[in-house]
């Protein structure tokens, strides 16, 4: 080799380490330019997008149902601010930060550590509480049959023993950035391997229980669930101090933010708060019955125990079978003997003078009670179809109809068409002379055939029933 290669391999060496390092810093360290999009512009929207994952404390459907910490506060503060509630799920920690600062989202309502990078690009709220992380590690195989101090010889209790050991994380997650700092700490190598982007905190615990990886970390909080369905997993070993879990909102959504941390502070002195927190997070009985169970739609993909005779009467009329799952949560949870005040019975609450005129009978019988209201919504689907040609629309005027009867909604689209509003539209046209139908100036109207009508309850209905079945289909196929 030359003199000359000599010289200058060393220095391209050096320069394409600087290259490397400069290019990994550039990624790190990427400008941020959030979009211009604050409290005010969200309120005239009259919706908020929050952003979350998905998983059995935060955000999941469980019997039918909506739930979660994170899904029940931000629900809550949406409310709180007067405005529809659009959840959007995504997998991938990192992508939620894109998402918000792009306008895709307003908050992130998550289970998110506040860290000084992560405040490079959102702003954190103040917190809802606080935890630890912990690694998770497995118990010997025969930890029932052997003594504590048995037990605890063959598990890491000090951080100096993770040297050279394996530690499956989430990715995007702030479990790598303190291993990697604990790997300063020690002095030794830890060797750290991020997970897919859609494998959850839960699979990785998992993945520990059934020995196909050795560790991971969590949070203390969300092992402590996890423990009550994996019995074998060990959680005592802590690797962090306390940190502050919060949500997050874009660095120039500074009314949103002062909104928020209000409202907050506002709810943390409420009993309220607490008793949501323990629900998700100290109550373990009720989360092992969850992930265990065949309707946590989170693994399952499965609504009720109706969902196959629900999907084959659904084909009858060509409705997506997961719309008239959530019209029967709505009206009954899924429970065939339900019976209202007003004598409706079955899954679909029908009244027996209406399930008879369709030839059934027996509304305690679920498949009787899904063939006389799948009946009865083929029905208004003729009905409103001459006047509704949209399909999409229509079916928002068969749900009212369901709920209230045909002839109400009729007087509601002839007021609308009265009064310049548009009478095939439902969301803020029909819906609004529906409700206008309590009042006497409409309800005397000689227009109005069936008079008076208290359409709130109606208007609710439609809202709710569209709202779930948005919620199912992030969940259900």
């Amino acid at each position: 080799m030359s003199k000359i290669l000599k010289h200058i391999i060393p220095w391209l060496i050096a320069a394409i380490s600087l290259l490397n390092i400069s290019s990994c810093n550039t990624s790190h360290d990427k400008e941020v330019n959030p979009v211009d999009l604050d409290f005010s512009l969200i309120k005239e929207r009259g919706k908020i997008i929050a952003l979350t994952g998905y998983n059995a404390y935060s955000y999941f459907i469980y019997r039918g149902r909506p739930m979660g910490f994170e899904y029940d506060l931000v629900k809550r503060f949406a409310d709180h601010l007067g405005v529809e509630l659009e959840i959007k799920v995504v997998r991938n920690i990192d992508s939620m930060f894109e998402m918000l600062n792009s306008g895709k989202g307003d908050i992130i309502a998550f289970n998110l550590t506040v860290t000084k990078d992560r405040s490079k690009y959102v702003t954190f709220t103040h917190h809802h509480h606080t935890t630890r992380q912990v690694l998770v590690q497995r118990r010997p195989e025969n930890w029932r049959q052997i003594k504590q101090h048995q037990i605890e010889r063959k598990l890491i209790r000090n951080p100096l023993d993770l040297e050279g050991k394996t530690i499956h994380v989430r990715n995007g997650s702030a479990y790598l950035q303190r291993l990697q700092n604990l790997s300063e700490e020690i002095g030794g190598e830890i060797n750290i391997v991020e997970a897919d982007p859609d494998v959850s905190i839960e699979d990785l615990i998992k993945m520990v229980a059934d020995g196909e990886i050795d560790y991971t970390i969590s949070d203390d909080n969300i092992a402590r669930l996890n423990q009550a369905h994996y019995t074998n997993i060990d959680i005592a070993t802590h690797i962090s101090f306390p940190q502050r879990i919060a949500w997050a909102v874009r660095q120039n959504a500074v009314e949103l933010l002062d909104s928020i941390n209000t409202w907050i502070d506002s709810m943390r002195k409420t009993s309220d708060y607490y008793v949501i927190y323990n629900k998700y997070y100290r109550n373990k009985d009720a989360y092992a019955r969850r992930v265990r169970s065949d309707y946590f739609s989170n693994t399952t993909g499965k609504i009720s125990e109706y969902d196959d005779i629900i999907k084959s009467y659904a084909e009858q009329v060509k409705w997506d079978w997961r719309i008239i799952a959530s019209m029967i949560y709505q009206e009954s949870q899924f429970k065939n003997t339900a019976k209202s005040w007003a004598g409706a019975k079955g899954l679909m609450q029908l009244m027996p003078e209406t399930a008879s005129i369709f030839g059934v009978e027996d509304l305690s019988d679920p498949r009787e009670s899904l063939r006389a209201g799948v009946a009865y919504i083929g029905y208004l689907d003729k009905y409103w179809s001459a006047m509704v040609t949209d399909s999409l629309e229509r079916i928002k005027f068969i749900l009212a109809s369901y709920n209230i009867g045909p002839g109400h909604i009729l007087d509601a689209r002839n007021l609308a068409e009265k009064y310049g509003a548009d009478p095939n539209l439902w969301f803020g046209n029909v819906e609004k002379f529906l409700l206008n139908k309590s009042k006497e100036r409409y309800f005397n109207d000689e227009i109005v055939k069936l008079g008076y009508a208290r359409g709130t309850e109606t208007v609710k209905y439609v809202r709710e029933v569209l709202r779930r079945y948005e919620h199912y289909k992030k969940f259900i196929s």
